[in-house]
């Protein structure tokens, strides 16, 4: 079925040609369909255009030009949003891919990246130093969405959340205004960028504090599926130095070298290890990762810290279909592990997992209203991220087993959950998801955007 696209008046769009130096596509251009493409090919929008900003200025034009017009505007930066909020029906999409400019600032040990930016871009610019920051598992993932949602990662128990290494933003506000925001200036606006999603205007830099990782102990170590190695990995992270980064996997066994063949495509578990820590510790690691059951294959080897972020990015390419649901939990009771077992053994596909993040230690160093993302008393974080080939498959198979998935995790889990692994069915659960800062993000969002126009997000309304 073919959605209709209204076209923008071209008096209007004359004036909008006017004040941007990027490109302008539009319904019929020859790049349009491939413009309005989204990581998650569940959300086939039409949007009415879509602004390829080259810097702020085509951004501060694109946002007056939306708000004027009282058109939907969505933000893109990486494209990773499982909702589709990059995206829109009859709108305006304002894609920041064309911004990817970045600066490193080694004797400060920081680093400055614009909004379209993505992990992959950052872990480049700043190993090329031997500095690193926390950042997400696959390296597409822009730094905007991850950043501004709070941001898991594999240095997050040494290092904390991406936000909690946010120094400061640009940001252009509802009003097309310009904001700089640091803890001296709108530092109101950087508290609530630092979990707070894209509620509060489009970030167009990000400044985020590095430290010294340039090689790591990492990779994979597969076992049978069986609770008692996850609950050998929930011991395993209680009694671990925070160098140690391991994220719990639970998936059908990936086509690769090191696993044999008889595992393909056989429901296992899995720990992504990420050890920061000195390489004569290497050996002491490899020994407590194999007391954690029979290991059936493992790659785990001194690799650069820019490697660890790609080793999904094969089995994720953009295109699939996605439907996401998370939750948080403190410690990982049993009866979330039995959950993990029960629907591990029906994961759809070898592209769908289900993901354990730990986000204790340096996390839980941040007091829960020190930033937008108040989940300090989490230990984990669980992302159920079924994914299948195509959009009948994703709506006839992974909807019902997420859902049903996230229920039987639901009486062993916190009231809300991260919102980057909500999907577009979670508004109600926004409040939860932000718990005691819910009440002063609302005020924010009147004094910073009253005519709610940043609303295609996990949307706080004013």
């Amino acid at each position: 079925m073919t959605t209709y696209t209204p076209a923008l008046d071209d008096k209007l769009l004359e004036g909008l040609q006017g004040a941007v130096r990027g490109d302008i596509v539009q319904p019929g251009d020859p790049d349009y369909d491939e413009a309005r493409k989204v990581y998650n090919a569940m959300h086939d929008k039409r949007p009415a255009i879509i602004v390829r900003p080259v810097d702020v200025g085509d951004v501060v034009a694109t946002v007056d030009f939306a708000r004027e017009r009282d058109l939907l505007l969505a933000v893109r930066g990486g494209s990773h949003s499982v909702s589709g909020y990059g995206t829109c029906d009859g709108g305006v999409v304002l894609d920041l891919g064309r911004m990817r400019g970045i600066r490193i600032d080694p004797q400060a040990r920081t680093a400055r990246a614009e909004g379209g930016c993505t992990w992959a871009d950052v872990n480049h610019a700043t190993h090329a130093f031997g500095l690193a920051t926390t950042g997400g598992i696959v390296s597409s993932t822009g730094v905007g969405g991850l950043t501004t949602g709070g941001g898991m990662g594999y240095l997050a128990r040494r290092y904390g959340l991406v936000c909690d290494n946010l120094v400061s933003a640009d940001l252009v506000s509802a009003d097309g205004s310009f904001l700089t925001c640091t803890e001296e200036c709108n530092a109101d606006l950087l508290w609530a960028v630092r979990g707070g999603g894209g509620n509060f205007g489009v970030v167009t830099s990000f400044e985020y504090r590095l430290y010294p990782v340039a090689d790591i102990l990492g990779g994979p170590t597969f076992y049978p599926l069986d609770g008692d190695v996850m609950r050998g990995y929930r011991e395993l992270i209680a009694g671990s130095d925070e160098k140690l980064g391991a994220v719990l996997v639970v998936a059908l066994g990936p086509p690769v070298p090191f696993l044999p063949e008889r595992w393909h495509g056989r429901p296992l578990c899995g720990v992504v290890t990420c050890w920061s820590g000195p390489e004569d510790e290497d050996d002491e690691v490899r020994a407590r990762l194999a007391e954690l059951g029979p290991v059936v294959g493992q790659y785990l080897e001194r690799i650069p810290y820019p490697v660890i972020n790609t080793l999904f990015d094969e089995l994720l390419p953009a295109g699939l279909f996605h439907y996401w649901k998370g939750t948080f939990s403190q410690g990982l009771p049993d009866g979330a592990i039995d959950a993990y077992v029960d629907y591990g053994a029906t994961t759809p596909t070898i592209q769908s997992a289900t993901v354990v993040f730990p986000i204790d230690g340096a996390c839980h160093r941040v007091g829960p209203q020190e930033t937008a993302f108040t989940y300090r008393d989490a230990d984990f974080a669980t992302a159920l991220s079924p994914t299948l080939p195509t959009r009948a498959d994703c709506e006839a198979t992974t909807v019902g087993w997420a859902r049903a998935f996230a229920a039987a995790l639901e009486p062993h889990s916190l009231e809300g959950g991260y919102v980057n692994f909500m999907d577009h069915d979670d508004q109600g659960r926004v409040r939860a998801n932000y718990r005691e800062n819910y009440d002063r993000l609302t005020t924010m969002k009147r004094r910073y955007d009253p005519g709610n126009l940043f609303r295609l997000n996990h949307n706080i309304t004013p």
